[in-house]
């Protein structure tokens, strides 16, 4: 993996987070790379919440990953605290070659240290090569979400 880190991401590193969001069909109809003024006060909230965690993936200086880790405590399961994984992107250069890994195995172990009980996250019905790197690291699709666009 060379000389990759995983660090907490900046305001500098909003245009790379973005371009990914939208680099593919889905990410391409939603985000507006072109209009970072949403994006960087979304960063303010986000940096103000001590329970979101927006890190990147940095090779050799270039942002080339990003995933979203949100701590939720709750009553249900007896009490337990659990994890919530968003926005997981590899940059198009580097899918295929463990990145996808070694980010989720940070939420993971991040998610231990903050003493959550469960991990999870969803994905998109179409995104099927998703689904199925999601099941090979051991998520299970036990669950049917559902959203309602605000």
């Amino acid at each position: 993996m060379g000389d990759l880190a995983i660090r907490p991401a900046t305001i500098d590193d909003i245009p790379a987070i973005v371009a990914m969001l939208a680099d593919d069909t889905l990410g391409a109809q939603r985000e507006s790379p072109d209009d970072l003024a949403p994006y960087l006060t979304a960063m303010e909230r986000l940096r103000a919440d001590p329970h979101q965690h927006l890190v990147v993936a940095v090779r050799e200086g270039r942002v080339v990953g990003t995933l979203q880790l949100t701590i939720i405590p709750g009553l249900s399961r007896r009490g337990a605290t659990r994890s919530v994984i968003e926005g997981v992107r590899i940059h198009a250069d580097e899918r295929g070659g463990g990145l996808g890994s070694r980010l989720i195995e940070w939420a993971i172990g991040t998610s231990r240290r903050e003493g959550c009980q469960l991990v999870q996250l969803t994905s998109d019905n179409t995104r099927t090569d998703a689904h199925r790197f999601y099941e090979r690291l051991g998520f299970t699709a036990s669950h049917v979400g559902f959203k309602l666009a605000l």
